[in-house]
């Protein structure tokens, strides 16, 4: 949420920031109602001191046994218009609250316009595989490795879902242990948290109301979290927390559920796009002097993972209308599929300022004891879903089997290779 004060004292500056972002936006009735709550709360406390004044008189003039008629008549009055101004300033407070709430982040200026055609690659991070042989896509990989079972997870669940098995299940928990071992070597925090969240999460992360239709609702109230992230930045919602003690560094692994990932594009098929995928995210709270510096610490999280599991990728800086609406600014790690001939994200890492902080009331308290709004940031730490074809596929061999990378070893029985059981 963007502070009301910052609107009206930079009107101008605001508005061009995030007309970057949308196609038009005025903040003539949102300062009105601002401006009308400030007339109208200067009467409501000259009514409160008035009342205080009387009620201090009256008790006088019982001591003195004296008629109070007349003075009780007035303050019934005055009880009657402080109630009356306090409805129009809580109306007013509700219709601001409802229009800031709308309202997306200010991008960073350094972000490029327009949309993801406008991305800026950043720097890219080895060669893509070349192959002597025609290449396999991990569709078929799972299927001839017996890895994942696409046909029996769309009967369980509808178009969307898959079950990973044997040796697929192992590797995909072998993922999850490398990224949780390579999070705790970083001495960031483990959160396991639930996965069904109230409104107030979904307000904090930015999430609601634009993007309430993308989460599943449950009949009897709450929602399935979409991402960890949700989770975690309601982890100190409304506290005040101590300068000495930012930044807060956790991560958090949990099945991730969404809605909007049913209208994918046909050659997105396999594990590439579903409404429930494994997820290892970063969140960090941060003072606004370490925000920058955590943002490239997060992307650098993100690539050592990708780095120790030897996969060709890239890392884009994400232009102002593909950046998410509570988000500044955005790092997208990309990983390279070759039966796509094309990038896949594995990672998002971003900087939401104070924007998150302000929708849950996040502070911390300043050298000087003056209260700020933390800086929030996230990264996928990684999504797997992505990972595992990346994997099969850049790995895979001309025999059909596919080469396990070194790192995960160790945790999958100390196997080098999956290969087609004859």
């Amino acid at each position: 949420m963007l502070d009301i004060k910052r609107i009206i004292g930079e009107k101008e500056k605001v508005e061009r920031a995030l007309l970057r972002r949308m196609n038009s936006i005025s903040f003539d009735d949102v300062i009105s109602w601002y401006n009308e709550r400030t007339s109208i709360l200067v009467k409501y406390e000259e009514l409160k001191a008035n009342k205080n004044k009387m009620s201090k008189e009256v008790g006088e003039l019982k001591i003195k046994g004296e008629d109070i008629s007349y003075i009780s008549c007035q303050m019934k009055n005055i009880n009657d218009e402080i109630d009356k101004l306090a409805n129009e300033i809580t109306e007013l407070e509700e219709k601001t609250k409802e229009f800031l709430m709308e309202l997306p982040n200010i991008p960073d200026e350094d972000l490029a316009d327009g949309g993801k055609e406008n991305n800026e690659v950043i720097r890219t991070h080895g060669k893509k595989p070349n192959f002597a042989f025609k290449v396999q896509d991990h569709v078929s990989l799972t299927s001839s490795l017996n890895l994942v079972d696409h046909e029996r997870g769309t009967k369980l669940s509808g178009n969307g879902y898959w079950i990973y098995k044997g040796l697929g299940a192992r590797l995909e928990w072998a993922l999850l242990n490398y990224f949780i071992d390579i999070h705790l070597k970083n001495e960031y925090e483990f959160l396991l948290v639930p996965h069904i969240l109230g409104e107030k999460c979904g307000i904090a992360a930015g999430q609601f109301p634009k993007f309430r239709d993308d989460v599943y609702h449950l009949v009897d109230g709450g929602f399935l979290l979409p991402t960890a992230e949700t989770a975690i930045i309601n982890y100190h919602y409304n506290e005040i927390l101590e300068y000495r003690e930012l930044p807060k560094k956790y991560f958090s692994y949990t099945p991730c559920y969404r809605k909007e990932a049913g209208s994918h594009r046909a050659e997105e098929r396999g594990t590439i796009r579903g409404h429930q995928f494994n997820k290892v995210e970063m969140f960090c709270f941060a003072t606004k002097e370490q925000s920058d510096f955590i943002l490239e610490e997060l992307v650098n999280n993100a690539e050592v993972i990708l780095k120790g599991l030897g996969l060709h990728y890239r890392v884009s800086k994400l232009a102002v209308q593909d950046v998410g609406a509570s988000m500044a600014k955005t790092y997208d790690l990309e990983v390279w599929i070759p039966s796509m001939n094309q990038y896949k994200e594995v990672s998002s890492v971003s900087n939401a300022r104070d924007y998150q902080a302000r929708r849950g009331m996040i502070r911390y308290k300043n050298i000087d004891g003056v209260n700020e709004y933390v800086h929030t940031l996230n990264g996928s730490g990684l999504a797997t879903s992505r990972v595992l074809p990346a994997i099969l596929e850049q790995y895979q061999n001309e025999d059909g089997s596919v080469t396990i990378p070194e790192v995960l070893r160790p945790y999958i029985g100390g196997m080098e290779k999956i290969t087609i059981d004859k």
